[in-house]
Formats: structure tokens, C-alpha cells, sequence
């Protein structure tokens, strides 16, 4: 084939009648100059997470409560926000779209499935939504896991598909050669020195969740020992110099262990034979001042993951004048933002697939925590003799009246 067939019907008519085209200008690519450089030396080849997901999922949130707690208010309160779903400015009440979003798969509801999606996000700075279709139309959505997914970059820096592996064995999820779209929604949260994959706002509180582990390690074990601090038992019977016997020293230890340790001994005085004395050897609990270490690091978990202290029954500083502002504060600064987020995500990667200019955002109206703030707006509104009805309801959020 000529190459100047390729430039179109009015080239190739061009040919037909015997003109001489003009030559042909190179297609225009969009793409980043940088992007070849971080490709360079990873191309085609998986990049594997540079944390460990397990140790922050194990010490992060299956053995710190403020952590988990974290998680799961973010996860549940962003999961129970209500989609909207718009063509132009015609808010749709009825749409594939939205039955996909509350209903994504045989096994979870909506609700389900966006709660693991925040969660896993929190825990490990990555979410993945993986897409079924069926003859060209969106089916099902899951939730994969965030440690089994790998990002293989393609010649321009981005990813050019994903690889998901279970026990050994390995699945390709490759973006579309014709159309271009990916089966698969990456949403990561920003990291300032990673190209592929995000930040959990657990590795920045992880010193926090370390102090505060030690704080609750170190309580336990002084339960265990008999809720007193370490000591040494000193004898100073006998002559000077002598020691007690080897039996003795090994009779006294299996004493002590069986007698006065653990949390079932906890207050049982301890009986001294003549010549043994007890000496404190360790710093009491108000020298160390670990309680309000522990209090410290919660609060410093809490703020990396952007709960208000009060929320949680951290004492301390507490800059809100009651709970409410502190819940509208934890809605607006960090469940609302996040939503939006994945609204904005969602519409790129899903609208588009259903032909039609469609754009998902969420219902803010059916969030009760908001509701004091939406009852002033309204107030303000209806107040504003000024604007006519129909201006009203677009101050709202509501369409023009019909006719």
C-alpha cells in the first residue's frame, strides 16, 4: 500500500485523479519527555512494592487498635457515602452505572466492596478495582488485594499492565492494545519518591505505632511480672563475701517464677528468707512516664490518618469545642476528599466505557454528620430576597423547575 494512502480519503482520492500529494507529516504523539527515563531500565519488567505490606498490616493495624480504628472509620464512613451519577447537568436517578456500583458482584454489596477499597488504600497507599465485562459491557467490579499486585511499566513510564500472583502462580492484566483502556482502576495515594505505587499513612505514623506497641508491650509484661517493676533479690546474710549455694540460687529462681510472676500472682507479697532483701532495679511508671508516651504516639496515628484525637477517646489536645465539630471536621478534611477522589477516578475509567459524557460524584445531602451545615446553607438561601426561585435551586444543588 502507498504510504500516502494513509493519510486519508481525500489523499487517496488525490492518488486517483494523478496528483502528487504533498508529503506527509509525522503523527503527533502525546506523551512525556521524562517518561522514556524512568522506563529506561523497566520496561516489560514488574516493580514490586518497596514496603512491607504484611508487617504493616500485621504491626499497623492487626495489633494497634488506634490504627484500626482509623481504618475502619475512614473506610466506613467513605463506603456508606450515596453515588450520583450526572449526564451534562441532568442528574440520573436510573442508569447501568450506578446498578454496577450497588450491585458489583454475586458475593458483596456496593458497600462491601467500597469499604475494602478504602481500607486497602489506608493500609497500604493502594487500591485495585478489576473489571469483568461481558460482549463489550461492564459486568462486575472486585477489590484485589494491594501485596499481590505488581505494576509492569511500559516505554513511556506508565504501567502497560499489571500482574496479580496467588500461590506461585501469576496472572497478566494487560491494557487494551486498540482502545487503550486498562480492565484494571490503580488509585495510590501521593508518595514524593515513588513512581508506580503510593504512600500508606501508616509507614508515616509507623515510629507513633512502634512507640505506642512498646507502650502496651511494656504494660503487659508488668502485668505478667506481678505488676511491679524489675528488682533484684540481694543477700546479705551469712559472712562476708559468701554466697548462697548453687541449690539454693536454683531453689529461690523456681520460686519466684512459680509463686510471684504472672497476672494470677499480681499483689501476692513476696516472702523473704533471713538474709535476702529486695532491691527496685527498674524505673517506675511515673519516671518513664510511658502513659502519656502512649497518649502522644495515639494522637500522632490519628493525625497521619486525619481522625480527630476526640473521635477516638484520646485524651489531650483537643482543639474542638464539642464532638459534632469534631465529626464534621473528619467528614470534610478526610472522608470527603477521599470520595471525591475516587469519584473522579471512577467516572475516567467507567463513564467513558457506557458512550455517553456521564460524571459520578456523591450525594453530600445524605450525610447526617453534614446535616447542621446544610440546614444554614438552607436558611441562608431561602433568607435571599434577592434571587428568584429557580436561583435558589441552583445554589442548592437542584435543577431549574419545569415549566
Amino acid at each position: 500500500m502507498p504510504a500516502d494512502v494513509r493519510a486519508g480519503p481525500w489523499a487517496r482520492l488525490a492518488a486517483m485523479m494523478g496528483a502528487t500529494p504533498a508529503p506527509l507529516a509525522p503523527r503527533e504523539a502525546k506523551a512525556s519527555r521524562t517518561g522514556p527515563l524512568v522506563a529506561l531500565s523497566l520496561t516489560g519488567r514488574p516493580v514490586w512494592t518497596p514496603r512491607d505490606y504484611a508487617a504493616l498490616a500485621s504491626e499497623g493495624f492487626a495489633k494497634n487498635a488506634v490504627a484500626y480504628r482509623c481504618v475502619r472509620m475512614i473506610a466506613e464512613a467513605a463506603a456508606s457515602v450515596p453515588w450520583l451519577l450526572y449526564e451534562g447537568e441532568r442528574e440520573l436517578s436510573r442508569h447501568p452505572l450506578l446498578t454496577l456500583l450497588n450491585e458489583p458482584n454475586p458475593q458483596e454489596s456496593g458497600a462491601d466492596l467500597m469499604e475494602s477499597w478504602y481500607g486497602f488504600l489506608m493500609v497500604a497507599g493502594n487500591a485495585y478495582l478489576e473489571l469483568v465485562e461481558a460482549g463489550g459491557t461492564p459486568r462486575e467490579l472486585y477489590a484485589l488485594r494491594p501485596d499481590r499486585m505488581k505494576v509492569v511499566p511500559g516505554d513511556n513510564g506508565w504501567p502497560q499492565g499489571y500482574e496479580y500472583a496467588v500461590n506461585g502462580r501469576t496472572v497478566t492484566i494487560p491494557r487494551n492494545a486498540q482502545t487503550g483502556e486498562m480492565p484494571l482502576l490503580h488509585l495510590r495515594l501521593f508518595h514524593p519518591s515513588d513512581d508506580h505505587y503510593g504512600m500508606s499513612p501508616l509507614e508515616a505514623a509507623a515510629y507513633a505505632i512502634d512507640i505506642h506497641n512498646a507502650a502496651g508491650g511494656w504494660n503487659k509484661a508488668l502485668l505478667d511480672n506481678a505488676a511491679r517493676p524489675s528488682g533484684a533479690l540481694v543477700y546479705k546474710g551469712g559472712e562476708a563475701g559468701m554466697n548462697l549455694t548453687e541449690d539454693q540460687f536454683e531453689r529461690l529462681k523456681r520460686e519466684l517464677a512459680d509463686n510471684y510472676q504472672g497476672a494470677g500472682n499480681a499483689g501476692r507479697p513476696l516472702l523473704l528468707e533471713g538474709g535476702l532483701e529486695w532491691t527496685s532495679m527498674g524505673m517506675t511508671a511515673k519516671d518513664m512516664d510511658f502513659i502519656e508516651a502512649k497518649r502522644a504516639a495515639a494522637r500522632d496515628i490519628a493525625l497521619a490518618f486525619g481522625v480527630p484525637p476526640m473521635l477516638l477517646g484520646i485524651p489531650g489536645d483537643n482543639t474542638y469545642s464539642n464532638y459534632a465539630e469534631a465529626n464534621r471536621t473528619f467528614w470534610r478534611q478526610t472522608v470527603l476528599p477521599l470520595v471525591g477522589r475516587t469519584s473522579r477516578a471512577l467516572s475516567r475509567w467507567l463513564a467513558r466505557r457506557y458512550g455517553a459524557e456521564l460524571r459520578l460524584w456523591y450525594d453530600a445531602d445524605a450525610i447526617e454528620a453534614l446535616g447542621s451545615e446544610r440546614e444554614a446553607l438552607w436558611a441562608r438561601v431561602s433568607a435571599a430576597d434577592f434571587l428568584s426561585d429557580d436561583e435558589k435551586r441552583s445554589a442548592l444543588g437542584y435543577g431549574r423547575t419545569e415549566a
